[in-house]
């Protein structure tokens, strides 16, 4: 279970709507358990991990034991059933980690199982199946992408220089940190003021992992993302979709759109986006997991609405000054920390970097 929960993990930002799978087939062979095929899901969502995995086994499968990460499906998608494929490969015994929330599914894929035969043990690997899958399961059950946020701030809470200029706050080996975690995310989050400030890229830039890069979330009320921008410039070439308020300038809607920007609208109040608005939206795009890393405002609105189910907190041991930018606006770091259960904390170069999750 260990290596399916590995392998699927390879799909993390890449498969959804679909949640990244991990499978791994195990029959004995002269006594001793031997893998004779290991499947993920595939790019897009599809192929699925067990369909991969009975490929790769052939006949090997028969009477083989199937490990999975999560409740193989039972209905008729884009493709049939994996519970129907397992059945006709003649798997003798099911190791499944997670019952999947889907409505579609939820037991009927382990039931699908029974009925025929085999043998379905449920929950070996359940903690960090949930982990894994968190996107997939905060999408089904709430209606909403799993949320982490991540915060880079120094050592005396700051996220940039007085009159908001950005400023370098972590070294190389954190940055590089942050653009595997874009890498395992469907999409990531920043607020316009931010894109005004640094006209980012928003990419996963680490060497041929560049295909890997999230859809680029902005929250832009006013439609003031200027086409000139990194972002509306590249937008063709990765997804960028922009979410204003119902009265921003049609204008503006038109500029965007020409340049490949999505532009969606969500209800306002006092010139705010609903957050819990654009969530449903994103989730009902298929989105799972989304990353929002910036910047001070809309990082603290999130923690203000209760909707962070995990962070990524990068250290820094260099100070800024009293003149420099909270990280959280109007909120210590520690109102978001004191909300979360601690996971541990590594050294990243000269910085380091703790991770929480909802408790």
């Amino acid at each position: 279970m260990a290596l399916a929960l590995a392998l699927g993990r390879r799909g993390l930002g890449n498969t959804w709507p679909n949640p990244a799978v991990g499978a791994v087939l195990v029959r004995p062979e002269d006594g001793q358990p031997v893998i004779v095929g290991r499947g993920w899901t595939q790019p897009g969502g599809r192929p699925h991990a067990e369909i991969e995995a009975l490929r790769r086994a052939g006949a090997a499968a028969r009477g083989a034991t199937l490990y999975v990460t999560l409740e193989p499906c039972s209905h008729h998608g884009k493709t049939p059933p994996c519970a129907d494929a397992i059945v006709a490969a003649g798997v003798a015994r099911v190791v499944s980690a997670l019952e999947d929330p889907n409505p579609e599914i939820a037991g009927q894929g382990h039931g699908r199982l029974r009925a025929a035969g085999i043998a379905v043990e449920v929950g070996l690997g359940a903690e960090q199946a949930r982990r894994d899958h968190a996107g997939h399961l905060r999408r089904m059950r709430d209606g909403r992408p799993h949320v982490t946020l991540k915060l880079a701030v120094s050592a005396d809470h700051k996220a940039g220089l007085a009159g908001r200029r950005p400023a370098a706050i972590t070294g190389k080996p954190a940055r590089a940190r942050v653009h595997r975690l874009r890498a395992m995310n469907d999409a990531i989050l920043v607020g316009i003021g931010t894109v005004l400030a640094d006209d980012p890229q928003l990419t996963c830039r680490l060497p041929g992992m560049e295909a890997r890069s999230p859809v680029r979330v902005v929250l832009d009320a006013r439609l003031r993302l200027p086409p000139g921008s990194a972002l509306a410039t590249s937008a063709r070439a990765t997804p960028v979709w922009v979410v204003a308020a119902p009265d921003a300038p049609a204008e503006a809607e038109r500029a965007l759109r020409e340049l490949g920007v999505d532009v969606l609208r969500v209800p306002a109040q006092a010139g705010r986006l609903d957050l819990a608005a654009v969530l449903r939206m994103l989730a009902g795009r298929g989105i799972t997991r989304l990353m929002v890393e910036g910047g001070p405002t809309v990082a603290a609105a999130f923690v203000a609405a209760d909707l962070v189910d995990a962070a990524a907190l990068f250290r820094s041991p260099k100070t800024i000054g009293p003149d420099g930018v909270d990280a959280l606006e109007g909120m210590r770091v520690e109102t978001m920390t004191a909300r979360l259960k601690a996971l541990g904390r590594e050294p990243v170069g000269e910085d380091s970097v703790e991770f929480f999750e909802r408790a």
